[in-house]
């Protein structure tokens, strides 16, 4: 979803959660190749520290105010590597455009992520008519088992959807809880559903994170579906956890790890000082199933570990349109494991949503985790 606050609206009350720590496992093999960066990727070092548990290893720019197939290469708001040197960037969608996604080459170097679009697909109806801004706004991603299909959230409805990665047509929808739907249908609000959507490795198991709280939770406090099913088949809702975010942030993305393990993103945005953007470890391994909880309050959410603020970060040489705390900060929105450096720590992607505007950046960055 695009950064309201940079657009006039408002940002989210929450709290912090208890801390659980959770160890982070790659899911792909994807090296980091010693490659000369190109002029569009920073210059940082490698490895530069974040955290005791995370590192920069560069950013890029290269996809910032690009263009593809006549379409603007911006708001893109999920991430999924797809193996190799390739991944896929769904687009949260403004007005009348149309509901897209890009195919990546993506690869490290030595000066961080080398990335550019290679095609542009549009998202369209089982009848082939096409879906576009005004009845979807593309948020959570999954690259299923196999490649050949994407599951696809929007916060509209809320909805998740598959599409063929060929041609973008839907084949199939999953079952949505009715409380999820946007109010007066049920107790969602406008804009703050289904922000986050991962898989495990084994496809058996989906994680749908909503933005905001139902009317009926305290503030602070998103629900997490799981559903259970098969990569390229039918899935269930078969429970839901809360989770507590920071003051004035909300969840919007998820990584599904091993055994129940889960990466949390929460963004924020202040005007005239810019966004808050940190990661955290949590897990849903014998967690509490709260579907029928009928109002979440502090104390039921999962337990959370922060693993990066990216504020912490070294600039490395960034710029920013915008105030910023640190200039490296933009409206980060995406999320994906990409394999493991040759010192054997994980690849983690995140991508900013620009929001089609002159003060946001499209940025791809590159963390090494532990």
């Amino acid at each position: 979803m695009f950064d309201r606050a940079a657009r006039g609206g408002r940002t989210l009350p929450g709290m912090r959660s208890s801390q659980l720590i959770i160890p982070v496992a790659a899911l792909t093999t994807l090296g980091v190749l010693a490659a000369p960066a190109p002029a569009s990727a920073s210059a940082a070092p490698l490895a530069a520290p974040c955290s005791p548990s995370a590192s920069l290893l560069g950013f890029s720019d290269a996809l910032d105010k690009t263009e593809l197939g006549g379409t603007a290469v911006s708001g893109l708001s999920a991430l999924a590597v797809t193996g190799g040197r390739s991944a896929v960037a769904l687009v949260d969608n403004l007005g009348t455009t149309p509901a897209r996604f890009y195919d990546l080459s993506l690869r490290l170097g030595r000066g961080g992520p080398q990335v550019a679009a290679r095609k542009v697909t549009t998202l369209a109806r089982p009848d082939g008519t096409p879906y576009t801004g005004a009845d979807f706004d593309g948020e959570g991603l999954v690259a299923e088992r196999g490649g050949r299909t994407i599951l696809a959230s929007s916060e509209t409805e809320p909805s998740i959807r598959r599409f063929r990665r060929s041609d973008g047509r839907q084949t199939a929808e999953l079952p949505v809880p009715a409380r999820f739907r946007v109010a007066p249908a049920g107790q969602a609000a406008r804009n703050q559903t289904f922000e986050a959507l991962a898989a495990t490795p084994d496809g058996r198991t989906l994680y749908a994170g909503m933005e905001g709280p139902l009317s009926a939770d305290a503030p602070g406090l998103q629900r997490i579906i799981r559903y259970q099913g098969r990569a390229g088949g039918r899935y269930a809702p078969a429970a839901q956890y809360a989770y507590q975010t920071d003051p004035s942030l909300g969840l919007v993305e998820l990584v599904a790890l091993r055994h129940g393990g889960l990466l949390a993103l929460e963004r924020g945005f202040t005007p005239g000082i810019g966004n808050t953007v940190r990661i955290y470890r949590t897990s849903t391994w014998r967690a509490r199933d709260v579907s029928r909880v009928p109002s979440l309050t502090p104390g039921s959410a999962l337990r959370k570990k922060l693993l990066v603020d990216i504020v912490t970060c070294p600039p490395s040489g960034a710029t920013a349109r915008q105030p910023q705390p640190n200039p490296l900060l933009d409206n980060i929105e995406g999320m994906a494991l990409g394999g493991r450096t040759r010192d054997g720590r994980t690849v983690l992607y995140l991508v900013s949503d620009d929001n089609g505007g002159a003060t946001q950046i499209t940025r791809v960055y590159a963390l090494a985790v532990r």
